[in-house]
């Protein structure tokens, strides 16, 4: 497990932070957010969010006020300089990914292409 500061690679802004806190409230200790770059979609790539207790060994750890996201090492290269969001929007409350790497996306936000 190798710890990121905030301050480089991927981040967490302060929403998300605050909303992986509340979500995580009431969970076993080290519950953490993993997000993920999958195959698919409609534009080729698909961030997938989900909630983990345990780090792999090759997973990266972004912390921001004591909330926890955890990405793995194939998945770096897609979110590499990207913020981990939280929006909560009239449309509904989600996780985003602002990615500097993605060259076009869907208008479901989930889905990019590099």
């Amino acid at each position: 497990m190798t710890t990121v500061d905030i301050t480089q690679n991927v981040t967490l802004s302060a929403s998300a932070a605050r909303r992986i806190g509340k979500i995580v409230q009431g969970q076993p200790d080290g519950t953490m957010l993993r997000v993920e770059v999958i195959g698919g979609g409609c534009s080729g790539f698909s961030y997938r969010f989900g909630f983990a207790g345990q780090v792999n060994a090759d997973d990266i750890v972004v912390e921001r006020d004591g909330a926890k996201a955890v990405v793995d090492q194939a998945s770096l290269p897609f979110l590499a300089g990207s913020e981990i969001d939280f929006v909560d929007e009239i449309i509904g409350a989600s996780f985003r990914i602002h990615n500097p790497n993605a060259t076009s996306g869907c208008g479901c936000g989930t889905s990019f292409s590099v």
